[in-house]
């Protein structure tokens, strides 16, 4: 039984094609391919597509569509806009590098990140290279987000940087290795000279942002990292700390397909606007825009 993701040599021996043939084709975008640490994998459901319409005699790149599924990121203002536009997305919230992994997979629409480069200050788009390779995609903005730590009403405790977060006794929510705001969290203690190891996490991590909100709010933790909305939406203090842009990344023909051309659309009205500043740490000024290309 063939793995649902195939190495080049898996894919090459499974179509009857030379590794080099299959290598040139996969760079030149013309099967269906992700560039994955340095090396191409082929979804096999995709490639049993692609292989179909070939035989049909069809333009398999333009004909290989994934299914309508939002992966990635969790955010509590695009799940209501998927709810309220009707536009028919069904959401897989894992985290923004496991949707980019199941988008370059074939298995979602379009994926929700927002991932920091450390190097370039860069929101996204080299996250999106070193997963996706370069070209075929692009990434539009949703949102900039409010991006710091969530406290008790009043803030008791004085907590003001990430610094903070290693005081003994503290018990901190994180989320998920695989989570946008795992990373960034990774990369504020390492800018304060903090190992992840000083932090008392809880013990199972917040799943999405609004569990990171709960733990502070029952009192499971004294601290969570997260978005400012979320603690609005529980009464809790928040510490800003960074501004983050959270982007909509797609294969560029999936832009124009009716679900998220009826989420974009959603997401021009007054309604949306309005939903955002009601629910706080939201900047929508850019939403729509195209934030990166290729």
């Amino acid at each position: 039984m063939l793995p649902d993701v195939l190495t080049l040599k898996e894919a090459a021996a499974w179509l009857r094609l030379s590794e080099r043939a299959l290598y040139d084709l996969a760079r030149a975008r013309q099967v269906p391919a992700a560039l994955l640490g340095g090396k191409w994998v082929f979804p096999r459901g995709l490639l049993e597509r692609w292989l179909a319409a070939k035989a049909d005699g069809g333009d398999a790149p333009h004909r290989v569509l994934p299914p309508p599924v939002l992966a990635g990121s969790h955010d509590p203002l695009l799940d209501w806009a998927v709810r309220q536009s009707g536009c028919g997305l069904a959401l897989r919230a894992g985290g923004s590098l496991e949707g980019l992994e199941v988008l370059a997979a074939g298995q979602a629409l379009a994926a929700a990140v927002h991932l920091l480069d450390p190097d370039s200050g860069e929101w996204n788009a080299p996250a999106v290279r070193e997963v996706l390779g370069p070209g075929g995609h692009v990434g539009i903005t949703w949102a900039w987000r409010e991006q710091g730590l969530l406290v008790a009403p009043g803030n008791p405790l004085g907590l003001g940087s990430v610094a903070d977060l290693a005081r003994p006794g503290l018990r901190v929510a994180g989320r998920q290795n695989r989570a946008g705001s795992h990373v960034l969290l990774v990369h504020l203690l390492n800018e304060a000279g903090l190992r992840l190891d000083a932090i008392a996490f809880l013990a199972e991590p917040a799943m999405a942002e609004d569990e990171v909100a709960a733990a502070v709010a029952e009192g499971r933790a004294g601290v969570g990292f997260g978005i400012r909305a979320e603690a609005e939406a529980r009464g809790l203090g928040f510490v800003p700390l960074v501004r983050e842009r959270f982007d909509l990344v797609m294969p560029r023909r999936a832009y124009f397909e009716p679900p998220l051309q009826a989420l974009l659309a959603f997401a021009r009205g007054a309604a949306f606007a309005a939903r955002a500043a009601r629910m706080g740490g939201y900047d929508v000024a850019e939403t729509g825009r195209v934030a990166f290309n290729g």
